[in-house]
């Protein structure tokens, strides 16, 4: 197999792993390199490293195998566990981790974790006997591999059943936190997603001069309430920090919104096109699922359950903060 040595220089000193591997694979995406690490396939002066975003002191050697065999976290870290009964479990969702596979072959999924970490914990006899994870039926909502936070899965089929209906009808409370391009403003945006909005792109009926007349019967009505919390950067490299609050939760339904607002997100790798203003560079997409609250499906009480920022999220807010609006 082909592997890739560099050594890295002064210059590199404080740079991420990712920065600095991307710096000299210029062909590799931001997400590429980071699954690079995630997957074991970067050693850092002959160490295993398998965090894309540690800091690099300038002058060590880098190894890269983009053909090695894939390492596998396997099971779900207990910390990243918010909540755990016999109905539901509650995850705070890692970046560059899909929820469910995307294509056949795709292995060490959230879902693929979150059965093997209660797997686990009931041959460790840590509880009593229970049913595992039944594997067709614990996914109840999916975030993009790049979108962080809350997640519920359920472990028992009528558990699904009871949040699957409180997805459908909109009573789960869902409440993301995004950083976006420019200075967005407070503002409610429904439309009708179609998967090919007349570009290859996911899109809103009505945005492209060939939409005429009604949508077509397959769009899906989609529902975001944006909030802008905080403004930031600068006159000429403009952001926001906003939240938004879904009613529906179509694929990609906040990056689309923002996007045709002129507010992509910071990091977004797809929906920038189009985009005419200056773009700041960001190693993910910048959302993260704060919050979650659902009636639970055995008591019927209102939970409510977050997840903190993750820090490459806390780190580019902060860089923008400093720069302030000048």
């Amino acid at each position: 197999m082909a592997v890739l040595s560099f050594a890295l220089g002064p210059e590199d000193a404080g740079k991420t792993l990712a920065a600095a591997l991307r710096a000299r694979m210029p062909d590799a995406s931001w997400s590429r390199v980071r699954e690079l690490c995630s997957t074991g396939r970067v050693r850092v002066d002959g160490d295993e490293q398998l965090d894309a975003h540690v800091r690099v002191r300038g002058g060590e050697s880098i190894e890269v195998e983009p053909e090695a065999r894939k390492r596998t976290r396997g099971v779900l870290d207990p910390r990243d566990v918010l909540h755990l009964d016999d109905d539901v479990i509650v995850v705070n969702k890692r970046p560059n981790t899909m929820t469910v596979p995307f294509e056949d072959g795709d292995r060490d999924t959230l879902a693929d974790q979150v059965r093997a970490f209660l797997l686990r914990r009931e041959r460790d006899g840590r509880q009593e006997r229970a049913q595992a994870l039944d594997v067709d039926v614990g996914v109840v909502q999916r975030l993009d591999k790049d979108t962080t936070g809350v997640i519920v899965f359920a472990r028992r089929h009528g558990a699904k059943r009871a949040l699957d209906q409180q997805i459908r009808a909109h009573t789960a409370e869902r409440r993301y936190l995004a950083l976006v391009h420019g200075h967005a403003r407070d503002a409610t945006h429904h439309s009708f997603l179609v998967q090919d909005r007349g570009d290859g792109l996911r899109g809103s009926w009505g945005t492209r001069r060939s939409h005429e007349g009604e949508p077509p019967e397959d769009a899906k009505e989609s529902t975001t309430h944006v909030r802008v919390i905080e403004t930031l950067g600068t006159r000429a490299l403009p952001a926001s920090l906003v939240e938004c609050r879904l009613e529906t939760g179509r694929q990609h339904q906040i990056r689309i919104h923002l996007s045709e607002a002129g507010h992509p997100l910071i990091g977004e790798p797809v929906y920038i096109r189009g985009f005419g203003g200056p773009v700041i560079e960001g190693e993910r997409t910048m959302l993260h699922a704060a919050s979650l609250a659902f009636r639970h499906p055995r008591s019927g009480e209102l939970v409510r359950f977050e997840a903190p920022l993750p820090r490459d999220f806390e780190k580019m807010l902060a860089t923008l903060r400093e720069r302030g609006p000048r």
